[in-house]
């Protein structure tokens, strides 16, 4: 044959076939990436190409059995379309099939174990990622049934069935009372034979990330229990210290991207996500492991357990996957103690108990003020009622107890919420030494309630020891650290915290008042922007904005900043303050008298901040004396707080802040 027949024979050679399956509501969306796959080099057929007076049904099987490929469009109106579910059954069963979900509609039952490639964001770009991505599942899927042994055109060649149970090496049983981590683990094990994760080539930790699991109850009040599911996996993997756990805190965030993207975001390579739905005492768990590149499922798997069989799923999980991801870089030896040491802390068997504990933390995460912080708190005391021996329900009510505390206006109130913080914290402790968040709790409450960071230190050490990888607990060492003027270890922290959680609104809070109190009010102001980004109006977060911007001299700005932020007490100060130096002393003091009469000696700090920009030195001290005296959390801002720098050449000044000193 001649070169010039060779050339002639491969330019002729016939382009795949592709079928595309959708519903009529979707037709635009369906002929926008018929036009994209077109230019991708796919013979596309749909039934918009079948001509009147055609008998259409033997048409569509012939051009669906003789297609190379299967795409499905799953959206909320084809999942309900029966000829829909039979196309796709069809490409499934000759392994052929390509979903793609239009509107973040999940795959139906019988579906889920091949990857869904979500296209909410595409714009008809042809060269776009989601139509690359389409491309390359195509591909795969065209070369994987060539290779099962079928030619092209699926319905010529012979597919051969799955393997059964018995010749996987884990039977369908196993699996089962094993729970979902058997699988996990498989997933992660081929992950790192695939190359996916970073540690095989001398990284000393294994990064992934653990996304929200998605709520399918139909019911968007159950969103506390899918997310609290997903959040408590990602602690306790964080608290492997050979692992590097990355996560958005997918309760309160809101966001328009894809699983994808968030993975890039988060610079993993990785994703496991998942699915919930609860029927009675039902709970079916769907989990994925999904490398970020190509979309590719490495392991997908749904099973159907007793709800009260959830914290078995939990630990096994987190074991699992642990010890097949650690257990390439580190020796046997040290995999199980990294594992030993994250099992069976502070958690509970009762399933009542631990609902409690996950409306409490979906509360908790939002921090959207005082009244949030009461209920988060009145769920975590249910919870313990419950179970007494539940730590992680007494650490969190630590936690809201303290967060109470610092928004109450009584300050014997203070006192006494800071008191039962701090036993409660102890509690927890007693029940889970190696609890972290017990130990946080205890840091704060101390370091806040009692102004004694030298009692508070250790516990904050000891919490970053148990959880290095938890970005939460970075969070709060680095805001510790920053309040006591160790500002570069802060900083370390807190970009470690941003890295592996770089997402989390919360985060950059914490990020702009470790850059606030380094006096670096650009950065500050940048990070509680970016914070109030996420769509949550998050408390102090504008408190930052307002102050960076009252330093660098933009008041209209900061005054609109402290106009916003939803604790009173925080706008109020930003306010008096302000006004004052736009030179509307009426207004500044207004907003001063009504902070006095709303927190009274509660807000004795907020005084000594507006008091001392205003110029009145020897009140701000007197008041500031008195903040001591009461051991006034704000007190702890001082050290570093640029609101009250007039008063730094003042002897009395050093004198009240010295007990704060390590």
């Amino acid at each position: 044959m001649s070169d010039e027949e060779g050339q002639t024979g491969q330019a002729d050679a016939p382009r795949p076939s592709v079928f595309l399956s959708y519903t009529r509501t979707d037709s635009e969306r369906a002929r926008q990436l018929i036009s994209a796959l077109e230019q991708s080099g796919f013979d596309m057929w749909w039934d918009g190409l079948i001509e009147g007076g055609v008998d259409y049904l033997p048409t569509i099987e012939s051009a669906l059995l003789g297609a190379d490929c299967v795409i499905v469009l799953w959206s909320h109106d084809s999942v309900e379309s029966a000829w829909v579910r039979d196309e796709a059954e069809s490409g499934r069963d000759r392994g052929r099939l390509v979903p793609v979900t239009l509107d973040g509609t999940i795959a139906p039952l019988g579906f889920r174990q091949l990857q869904l490639i979500d296209v909410r964001g595409w714009k008809g770009d042809p060269k776009a990622p989601q139509v690359q991505r389409i491309v390359s599942a195509v591909k795969r899927a065209i070369d994987a049934g060539q290779t099962r042994g079928g030619k092209t055109g699926g319905h010529h060649g012979h597919v051969l069935p799955p393997l059964p149970a018995e010749q996987t090496g884990v039977s369908r049983r196993t699996l089962v009372l094993g729970g979902l981590g058997v699988g996990v683990a498989g997933a992660a094990l081929g992950a790192w034979q695939f190359g996916l994760f970073p540690g095989s080539n001398g990284d000393t930790a294994v990064a992934m990330a653990v996304l929200g699991f998605a709520n399918l109850t139909g019911d968007e009040d159950q969103s506390w229990f899918t997310s609290g599911l997903s959040n408590e996996l990602r602690q306790m993997l964080a608290r492997n210290p050979l692992l590097r756990v990355s996560a958005p805190t997918s309760s309160t965030l809101q966001t328009d991207e894809d699983d994808f993207s968030i993975g890039r975001a988060l610079g993993v390579p990785n994703i496991l996500r998942g699915s919930v739905q609860r029927a009675g005492d039902i709970v079916r768990i769907s989990a994925e492991l999904v490398a970020v590149e190509d979309g590719m499922v490495r392991w997908g798997e749904t099973y159907d357990r007793k709800l009260e069989d959830v914290f078995a799923v939990q630990t096994e999980i987190a074991r699992t996957v642990a010890l097949r991801l650690v257990a390439q870089i580190a020796s046997e030896s040290e995999a199980a103690r990294s594992i030993a040491d994250q099992e069976g802390v502070g958690g509970t068997k009762d399933l009542q108990a631990y609902e409690a504990f996950l409306r409490g933390s979906a509360l908790a995460d939002a921090s959207a003020g005082y009244e949030t912080d009461r209920a988060a708190l009145e769920q975590f005391e249910t919870a313990i009622r419950i179970d007494p021996a539940f730590a992680k329900a007494h650490a969190m009510r630590a936690q809201m107890l303290a967060a109470v505390a610092n928004a109450t206006d009584d300050s014997a109130d203070w006192a006494r919420l800071y008191d039962a913080s701090i036993k409660a914290a102890e509690r927890a402790i007693e029940l889970a030494p190696t609890l972290p968040k017990g130990h946080i709790s205890l840091g704060f409450s101390l370091n806040n309630g009692r102004l004694d960071p030298k009692a508070a230190r250790p516990h904050y050490t000891r919490a970053l020891e148990l959880a290095p990888g938890d970005a939460d607990v970075q969070r709060a060492v680095a805001l510790f650290y920053a309040y006591n003027g160790e500002g570069a270890e802060a900083l370390r922290l807190i970009e470690t915290a941003l890295k592996l959680d770089p997402i989390n609104p919360r985060a950059f809070r914490t990020a702009g008042f470790v850059a606030l109190l380094a006096g670096d009010f650009a950065t500050a102001s940048a990070h509680g922007e970016k914070a109030l980004s996420f769509g949550a109006n998050l408390s102090s977060a504008h408190y930052i904005v307002g102050v960076s911007q009252y330093m660098l001299g933009d008041l209209a700005k900061s005054e609109a900043a402290f106009a916003q932020e939803p604790v009173p007490l925080f706008g109020q100060v930003g306010l008096a303050i302000v006004r004052h130096r736009l030179g509307r002393q009426a207004e500044a003091k207004a907003a001063f008298d009504e902070m006095v009469a709303d927190y009274g000696d509660a807000g004795l700090y907020q005084q000594v901040q507006v008091l001392a920009q205003w110029g009145e030195k020897a009140r701000a001290i007197e008041l500031l004396a008195q903040a001591s005296e009461l051991k006034d959390p704000g007190l702890l801002f001082a050290p570093s707080d640029p609101l009250v720098d007039p008063l730094r050449d003042m002897p009395e000044f050093d004198r009240i802040i010295a007990p704060l000193a390590w």
